[in-house]
């Protein structure tokens, strides 16, 4: 076995730098991934942190934007993704997005509606029905009732600024005073309107409650935690999958190794001959 390594080893050097070199093109592209799915969820992360750090108001009518997330293993999920939005339309929700995807394993997808709050409870029970199993259900909520009492008490100072500056155009009679006062108008009214759209975006995200529902037919395709019972058939469709990433892997070394077969051989014919100069 050692003279056999001895003579090949030049072979296996340049098998393990492919497998590695693979190996870091894997790990940087799903690096990538992972810090894309965090930079997208940093928004809602800070302002749920700011709304645990604030002290809450006594306004009895709050502002509370529900984020409610559904993994269902369903028979299939082409039919349930549409049953579901037909569902929300219904209740006169309407579709944000959906996705489906059909892979040789297991069919998912998902599916996310906007839904009136006082009707929430109903749509997830109908949900639920469509569904062979649910594996989880989360359900968050974000006091926004002091931002949007912070952008009324704004927004009111801009409005009677607006006004003494109105009055001071009518008594203006200088062309270089109009200008000025007309662009401080117009300032004004850009920040009127700005603080307006978030207080419309906070009141519209009250009323409707966003629903993501997660779908696939196979239960470990679903984005949960799985508990720590001892499930043979869990750890038979894992140990599948594994040999079949695995005979992925040895696939894609094979694949560059062929594709680098001109530099491999030259660099070998290469070390021999220096080798054998060596030698004699």
């Amino acid at each position: 076995m050692i003279p056999w390594f001895k003579k090949h080893w030049q072979t296996l050097l340049v098998v393990v730098l492919a497998f590695l070199l693979l190996r870091r093109n894997n790990l940087g592209l799903s690096s990538v991934t992972r810090q894309s799915s965090e930079f997208m969820a940093l928004p809602s992360a800070d302002m749920a942190l700011s709304s645990k750090l604030a002290p809450p108001s006594e306004d009895p009518n709050r502002l509370i934007i529900t984020d409610t997330s559904l993994s269902l293993v369903v028979k299939d999920v082409a039919r349930a993704i549409t049953d579901i939005q037909s569902t929300a339309t219904s209740l006169d929700g309407f579709l944000i997005d959906s996705y489906l995807s059909q892979p040789e394993s297991a069919a998912s997808g998902s599916i996310s509606i906007r839904i009136p709050s006082d009707k929430l409870p109903q749509a997830l029970s109908a949900f639920k029905d469509f569904a062979v199993k649910v594996v989880s259900e989360s359900v968050s909520g974000v006091d926004v009732t002091d931002s949007y009492t912070d952008l009324s008490a704004r927004l009111e100072v801009l409005t009677k600024t607006k006004t003494k500056f109105e009055q001071i155009l009518d008594q203006a009679t200088k062309v270089p005073d109009l200008l000025e006062v007309q662009r401080e108008l117009t300032s004004l009214q850009a920040q009127i309107d700005n603080l307006k759209g978030q207080q419309k975006y906070y009141e519209q995200s009250a009323k409707l409650s966003k629903v993501t529902v997660y779908l696939s037919t196979d239960e470990l395709s679903l984005p949960y935690a799985p508990t720590n019972a001892w499930r043979p058939t869990v750890i038979f469709k894992t140990a599948v999958r594994s040999l079949v990433g695995t005979a992925r892997s040895l696939g894609s070394v094979l694949i560059w190794l062929a594709v680098y077969i001109p530099v491999i051989i030259p660099a070998i014919l290469i070390i021999r001959f220096v080798k054998k100069r060596k030698a004699r």
